[in-house]
């Protein structure tokens, strides 16, 4: 599985908001979240930038990495 689609299934199943943390707690609880804290961090907003393009996310804060499910 990518890392979109790990955190896809975490944000399915939890809902609510999405930040970096958040993400990064996700997809280490997945078993995804190896390399250091900054490689975490960077995959994790990729991910989360990439359901915003797929429609499963919208982003909440222009100035930050801070998502909500596209149908709340």
């Amino acid at each position: 599985m990518t890392h979109q689609q790990v955190l896809a299934q975490s944000v399915r199943t939890l809902g609510g908001t999405w930040d970096t943390q958040r993400a990064v707690t996700a997809l280490r609880d997945a078993g995804v979240g190896d390399g250091d804290r900054i490689q975490q961090e960077k995959r994790a907003r990729q991910a989360l930038r990439d359901l915003a393009t797929a429609g499963l996310l919208v982003k909440t804060d222009p100035d930050s990495a801070t998502y909500r499910l596209a149908d709340q």
